[in-house]
């Protein structure tokens, strides 16, 4: 795991660095991102062509999250698991679950903490001292300090090791050519910025040179094992790795890693094989602007035996054909509101489907997508699909920010004693939110009513975990085969 003592230190630059110069050593690895972040993953597909994981202790426990990381590691030699905020920050800030400490802890995977030193000389030494003093099952194996001059590593890097006793295994300067812009929801996303390919492969080669990629790969041989399995068993000392077929995400590969060219993929392999006979088929929206997905939530379907067909509300004229149920995940409609917007047939299409009877489930952006209208930041209107009569409008910071647990006030998908977690993460707010489920924060037991539930569709703002209520599926495929047996 590459973790750090706060947000911002470089987690994500330093572990697609790290994801880069192992994927050219030809190790067979895969990618984790603690906590339920949609962007950071986007970055690690980026460099190694395949989907990354989200686990989260807080939405699935301890025992389902190792069960989950089993499952999702098989395949693979090694994982590298990128944080959450600062080590030990959790649930509410002041509990465990959630935090990236209790996830190393859970599935006994060894952490190298990233320190921004930027600014700090011998100081940084008793930060340091303190993230280790609290390190109780002593999984801190080494460090990576961050934004720091060679001249200057090299002075300070005897004095860590004789007063800290910690490995020190590299350094990554403050380089300007490397540096990856953020907005209101995080960093950009890798199709936004241009030669994103050309940075993080130059970012491989340059973290080769500055830290001890071998002693890395040894010091994740000291990972736990789960359900018996040793992740890492096949990596020797000379990486001479078997090249196991990927059998995960294989429509990721060798394409140019956006969203619109994802798509493009995926509906060339589904035309492939458009003579299978019909089954329940889930009409998925991904495209720029509609692009927040948990891997674990789509397989949970597939699994299920559901079929998942992608479309875009940008591009396509209208939803395809022969299918059960819609689902409309986060990103940004905003960003892309006048393209939506005047993509008038898919407005309509989508609009007449749901007022039909057709199974929907929207969240956060595609929640947004559902309004009659959108007022931007400037003060813009655009009309979107209007099968909720409200407006979205522009807040200007972060709005009910954080985990939440959602309980179905009419049992319509979850029964009376089940919750389904989530979260928000979103600077837009609607003039309706809907009134259908109770919101409530696990810490300060602050809750609130929002969305909108029906026989056969579920919209909010809430981002959903489904693996943390797996009857929520169950109940929408309910859904979709009833209006499948109807039709």
């Amino acid at each position: 795991m590459i973790a750090a003592p706060k947000s911002g230190s470089g987690k994500t630059l330093i572990t697609c660095a790290l994801l880069g110069a192992l994927k050219k050593r030809q190790i067979n690895i895969a990618s984790c991102k603690c906590g339920p972040d949609y962007i950071d993953p986007m970055f690690h597909r980026t460099v190694l062509g395949i989907a990354s994981e989200n686990l989260d202790t807080f939405f699935t426990g301890e025992d389902e999250t190792r069960r989950l990381f089993a499952g999702f590691s098989a395949p693979y030699d090694m994982i590298l698991t990128e944080g959450v905020m600062g080590l030990y920050d959790g649930l509410g800030g002041v509990r465990k679950e959630g935090s990236s400490y209790h996830l190393a802890e859970v599935t006994d995977t060894p952490i190298i903490l990233v320190v921004d030193v930027h600014g700090m000389g011998y100081s940084m030494i008793p930060f340091i001292s303190g993230f280790l003093e609290y390190d109780r099952k002593h999984l801190i194996k080494g460090l990576i300090l961050n934004r720091i001059s060679r001249g200057f590593f090299e002075t300070i890097c005897p004095f860590i090791k004789e007063e800290l006793s910690i490995e020190v295994l590299g350094y990554f300067e403050n380089k300007e050519e490397f540096k990856i812009d953020s907005r209101h929801l995080g960093l950009r996303l890798p199709n936004e910025i241009e030669d994103i390919r050309d940075i993080l492969d130059k970012s491989a080669d340059y973290i080769e040179r500055t830290v001890d990629i071998d002693r890395l790969i040894e010091l994740a041989g000291g990972a736990g094992e789960l359900d018996g399995k040793k992740i890492n068993s096949d990596i020797d000392k000379k990486y001479k790795i078997t090249n196991k077929k990927n059998i995960i995400n294989k429509e990721f590969e060798n394409i140019k890693f956006n969203e619109e060219e994802i798509y493009k993929s995926l509906k060339e392999k589904e035309d492939e094989n458009i003579n299978i006979p019909h089954e329940l088929t889930l009409a998925v929206a991904r495209d720029e602007a509609f692009c927040f997905y948990y891997e674990a939530n789509l397989r949970m379907f597939e699994e299920r035996g559901v079929k998942i067909k992608y479309f875009s509300p940008l591009h396509d004229k209208e939803l395809p054909q022969n299918i059960d149920g819609i689902l409309l995940g986060g990103g940004y409609p905003e960003i892309y509101a006048d393209e939506l917007s005047k993509n008038s047939s898919m407005l309509d299409s989508i609009k007449k489907a749901i007022s039909e009877g057709l199974p929907s489930l929207a969240e956060c952006g595609g929640f947004m997508y559902l309004h009659r209208e959108l007022k931007d930041d400037k003060g813009k209107t655009y009309s979107l699909v209007g099968v909720i009569d409200a407006e979205v409008y522009y807040i200007g910071k972060s709005v009910r920010f954080g985990y939440i647990e959602l309980k179905d006030k009419d049992s319509k998908f979850i029964s009376e004693n089940e919750k389904i977690k989530g979260h928000e993460f979103h600077y837009y707010d609607s003039t309706d939110n809907g009134t259908d489920v109770l919101a409530s924060k696990p810490v300060s037991n602050k809750s609130w009513d929002c969305c909108y539930v029906g026989e056969n569709h579920w919209w909010g703002f809430p981002h959903l975990y489904y693996p943390s209520c797996p009857s929520f599926v169950d109940g929408f495929i309910r859904s979709m085969n009833d209006r499948s047996i109807e039709v």
